[in-house]
């Protein structure tokens, strides 16, 4: 399985956001890019889709930036993948039998449909909360 680009920055800008901004204040996303190693132009697509899908705020101003629009516990990583990558199935056919004409007889789509599950519920029992506090604790030991 391949995590899309946008997705690992989107998580990494995320989590930034959750560190740095105390839960009120706007961080700059020059900042972000800075502290998570994600380029400033590709930062700012990356954070419009998450405003768009309601996971960001974006503050305009002096003091502006983007904060989280929810408690960094409540953002699952699910979301983050379907916001950022908008592919739902791992395999054509999981999502319409037409795709394939192997559908019928095709032994292997029940694996593909438990592997996507079971990727699924791992994605979904992470949130970029849990992150923010393992980096945290990564941070102060390293």
């Amino acid at each position: 399985m391949n995590v899309p680009i946008r997705v690992d920055y989107g998580v990494r800008a995320l989590v930034d956001i959750a560190l740095h901004s105390g839960g009120i204040d706007a961080v700059r996303s020059i900042d972000t890019s800075r502290r998570a190693v994600v380029p400033h132009a590709y930062l700012a697509q990356v954070l419009h889709s998450l405003s768009k899908a309601g996971l960001v705020k974006s503050v305009r101003g002096p003091k502006g930036g983007h904060m989280l629009a929810k408690n960094p516990y409540d953002i699952r990583l699910s979301a983050v993948m379907k916001s950022l990558d908008g592919s739902e199935m791992m395999v054509g056919c999981l999502g319409n039998v037409d795709f394939c004409v192997h559908v019928p007889d095709c032994s292997q789509r029940d694996v593909w449909k438990t592997v996507e599950e079971a990727v699924f519920n791992i994605l979904d029992s992470v949130s970029i909360g849990d992150l923010a506090e393992k980096t945290k604790v990564t941070t102060v030991i390293g």
